[in-house]
């Protein structure tokens, strides 16, 4: 069986204690790309922590054919924005809390599992 192939969208200081380290103990899941608003950052961010490829955009990682989900520790007003956009590209998303910023996010985000709409 292949491992979940996970992108990153963001490189936030939580990142590896929330995700990369419990990933890597998981032989399951593989954590292949990230992207950040400055590709120079998410550049330097793949190489210190072993992530293969660094992309040049957040559209860019969630419209990869070789990323099957999403981690989304975007500041908490983006949220509910490219969790929705990650969503509707067929990825499985995991993201940060709070999921939303106010409860019709967070009922958006649950009507609208294919993404569609906007926050």
């Amino acid at each position: 069986m292949s491992p979940l192939r996970m992108g990153i969208l963001g490189a936030a200081r939580i990142v590896p204690t929330a995700l990369l380290t419990p990933a890597r103990s998981v032989a399951e899941v593989a954590i292949t790309a990230i992207a950040a608003r400055d590709p120079r950052r998410a550049g330097a961010f793949a190489k210190r922590h072993r992530i293969p490829r660094a992309l040049a955009s957040y559209d860019e990682l969630v419209d990869d054919p070789d990323i099957d989900a999403i981690y989304n520790p975007l500041p908490n007003g983006l949220h509910c924005a490219w969790t929705l956009r990650a969503l509707g590209a067929g990825k499985h998303v995991l993201c940060e809390k709070p999921l939303a910023s106010n409860a019709a996010e967070a009922e958006q985000m649950a009507e609208r599992p294919n993404g569609r709409g906007a926050c």
